[in-house]
């Protein structure tokens, strides 16, 4: 019998955990600016193997560790879309370093221990393609395997830089004011009113290509529904007079945004209705194979799960510090008094909730990566269960302190069902990328506990650096500059509005049926072989800021051309690569940026810290923006095809 290469090292670890700090920062600045993070697993296993390379002596296992330990980068960082929004609130002034760590590392801790059924389930027992699973796989595989992938490696690690340098001197110049970094315009349509705009972010055209085309369309197409139905037709009702502009945005942020978490609602609840059985299946096969094991069985590595009782245990003994947690949250405040059966009916929410919802990301990741995970749908659900609970706990108080302790309680509590499904998403993903390269199933979710860790503890500083910095759209004394925190802004409105008892159930209802109709087209599309229209990602194009949406089909389109012409390629596989690399550098190198540049901000005192130019070189600015931006991103992918010619 051949002795078992290393995999769970102490240098994976570590180098797993400094990629984990960096994209973690990363991913923290993207999702509070425009609502979507990336995965980090395929950048993150190049930059392993080109380490690893001169370090000497690694393996393929062991490169899985440190990507499995560094994805938890690009899901933990998730947690934005719920945790600002206590400051939204006015409960936090900023984020308790040790709160935010445990809510984050606890969370994400039992999202690992949810994840560990669910993998016989989704991962080896279905037919999920998990997209990013397998493309890291393949990357690991391609690394190993010739003297030519190692030169593949360097190459792309390249590209990541390349893309990186790009995007960020492109933000460089638009923190200087000498090209612009938005274009927006409101304007009347028939009777009502809309307006277009788009972000110059050099990072929404990487994140198109990540997602794909049907995503790309998806969120066009939900687009077109807010900007060219809904806000025309509700401004018009409204009657347009005054500053259109101010009309156009209050009914978009009022109106508009409620209708589209309606439709990310129901098709949230549509992925789990799609999965329970394999979901029951998974448990079942967990519970014969920990049986196998007690009787002596000697399972195959690669079957070889965290076993059963460890993970039940471990989340049974988690449920005593979040009780600890939701005690401390709550003392001093106005539903301190019996606040125990509370705490109590929180634990089992959390418990039931987090499972359920572990699920629906799980199966979500399968089907169109973690990228596209139903983060948003989660958040949005997880949080109305836990208001309404409250709220047949207290009922509508009469006390404004009372409803805005409840409020922050209902989102504290979110956070923490947060962290489970993201994390449970990312795990099976990674178990994916495991399953195909011959990796300890075990050891990869102890790695990703790891990373966990890791990125809990770099969360907060960053999330107070930029709130600091920028602050957070709608929070008093935020500057033009505030950072949009869609998700966040959006599920705390929905928690103010079920405990304050004037929530726009009528708009949300408009949107589930929205999403029911995005379904049924949605399905037919699948049965006749077309490409899908997912209705997650409809959902998503109508509640989320035309700027924050416009680039992410046109990088759609842009990856889908580049993937025709990778086709062509005598080694397509390397040449879609660097396509994934390329966009990839994009993300990193302007959120990285964002994050550096919030730390000048905070040092100097003002959002324009770097600027050289006043307002009146906006127009100039517009025009260098459009011709730099677009050159640029031509420039990047021609270099991306430059290097594929050369292999």
């Amino acid at each position: 019998m051949s002795p078992r290469i290393r995999e769970l090292t102490v240098r994976s670890v570590i180098l797993g955990g400094i990629i984990t700090l960096l994209f973690t920062a990363a991913n923290v600045y993207l999702g509070l600016k425009v609502g979507l993070t990336f995965a980090t697993s395929i950048p993150a296993a190049v930059i392993s193997m080109a380490v690893m390379r001169f370090v000497g002596n690694s393996n393929i296992l062991e490169n899985n560790i440190v990507q499995t330990i560094a994805s938890a980068a690009g899901t933990l960082a998730a947690i934005i879309f719920v945790l600002p929004g206590l400051i939204m609130v006015g409960w936090w002034q900023g984020f308790p370093y040790w709160i935010t760590v445990a809510v984050c590392a606890i969370g994400g801790t039992l999202g690992v221990m949810f994840s560990v059924p669910l993998r016989r389930a989704l991962v080896t027992g279905s037919d999920l393609p998990y997209p990013e699973g397998v493309a890291a796989a393949e990357v690991l595989k391609v690394g190993f395997g010739s003297a030519e992938g190692k030169v593949e490696n360097t190459k792309g690690l390249r590209m990541i830089i390349v893309g990186s340098l790009t995007s960020a001197g492109y933000s460089l110049l638009g923190a200087m004011r000498l090209a612009a970094s938005e274009i927006a315009t409101t304007f009347r349509m028939g009777a009502g009113a809309s307006g277009a705009s788009t972000s110059l972010s050099m990072a929404l055209i990487g994140v198109g290509h990540l997602v794909g085309l049907s995503v790309g369309v998806a969120m066009l197409v939900g687009m077109l529904i807010a900007w060219a139905g809904l806000v025309p037709f509700l401004t018009a009702m409204h009657g347009v007079t005054g500053d259109v502009g101010r009309l156009v945005n209050t009914t978009f942020r009022g109106e508009v945004r409620f209708i589209g978490a309606g439709t990310i609602g129901v098709a949230a609840l549509w992925s789990l209705f799609r999965i329970i059985g394999p979901i029951i299946k998974g448990i079942r096969a967990a519970m014969v194979a920990s049986k196998a094991r007690q009787a002596g069985t000697e399972l195959a590595l690669t079957e070889r799960d965290l076993p059963i009782g460890i993970v039940g245990g471990t989340i049974l003994g988690l449920l005593v510090p979040i009780a600890g947690l939701l005690w401390i949250f709550s003392s001093g405040t106005a539903i301190a008094t019996g606040i125990g059966p509370v705490i109590l009916g929180t634990l089992v929410y959390v418990v039931v909730i987090g499972a359920i919802m572990a699920s629906v990301c799980g199966y979500m990741a399968g089907l169109i990566g973690a990228s596209n995970s139903p983060v948003s749908g989660v958040g949005i659900l997880a949080v109305l269960g836990a208001s309404l609970l409250l709220v047949l706990a207290y009922g509508h108080s009469a006390s404004p302190e009372q409803t805005k302790a409840l409020v922050a309680y209902a989102l504290f509590t979110t956070g923490i069902v947060f962290s489970i499904a993201t994390i449970a998403n990312d795990n099976l993903q990674d178990l994916k990328t495991g399953q195909l390269v011959g990796a300890t199933p075990w050891r990869q979710q102890l790695a990703l506990v790891y990373g966990v860790i890791f990125g809990s503890l770099v969360i907060p500083p960053v999330l107070d650096l930029l709130n600091k910095a920028f602050g957070f759209a709608g929070v008093p004394g935020a500057g033009e500059h505030a950072l949009a925190a869609p998700q966040a802004a959006l599920i705390s409105a929905l928690a103010k509005g079920v405990l304050g008892g004037d929530i726009a159930w009528n708009l949300i209802g408009w949107g589930a049926l929205l999403g029911v109709g995005t379904i049924i087209l949605d399905e037919v599309m699948r049965k006749t072989g077309k490409m899908r229209l997912p209705p997650l990602c409809v959902g998503m194009g109508i509640y989320l800021p035309m700027a924050l949406t416009f680039l992410i089909p046109v990088g759609a389109v842009i990856g889908h051309y580049y993937d025709k012409w990778a086709d062509r390629h005598a080694n397509p596989d390397f040449a879609k690569r660097m396509g994934v690399l390329a966009a990839t550098g994009l993300i990193v190198g302007e959120s990285l940026f964002g994050v550096a540049f919030a730390g000048v901000v905070a040092a100097a005192g003002t959002d324009t810290p770097l600027a050289v130019v006043g307002d009146s070189f906006g127009k100039p600015g517009i025009v260098i923006g459009l011709l730099l931006f677009v050159g640029a991103i031509y420039a990047l992918y021609r270099s991306a095809c430059r290097l594929c010619r050369a292999s």
